[in-house]
């Protein structure tokens, strides 16, 4: 029997890829925020980059969560 999708299913697909992409995006800048400094010379740019730290972090948890969220509904749409 042919698995008939209903009418929504191409905008959730689209959504869902979008969730991933801001989620991919989000945790790169955390990691870039949280690892940059190490790399930069010594200014007052790089003092102001690792004092940022508690943004970064905020950026990493944030995209990681969109990443779980993209998964969740992932399988869910699966087992339907």
């Amino acid at each position: 029997m042919p698995r008939i999708t209903p009418p929504s299913a191409p905008r959730n697909n689209k959504a869902n890829n979008e969730l991933l992409q801001k989620g991919i995006l989000l945790a790169f800048i955390g990691l870039a925020v949280l690892i940059g400094p190490a790399f930069m010379a010594p200014s007052g740019m790089r003092d102001t980059v690792a004092s940022s730290a508690v943004v970064g972090w905020f950026a990493l948890v944030l995209g990681g969560a969109f990443v779980v969220l993209y998964v969740v509904r992932r399988r869910a749409a699966t087992k339907k």
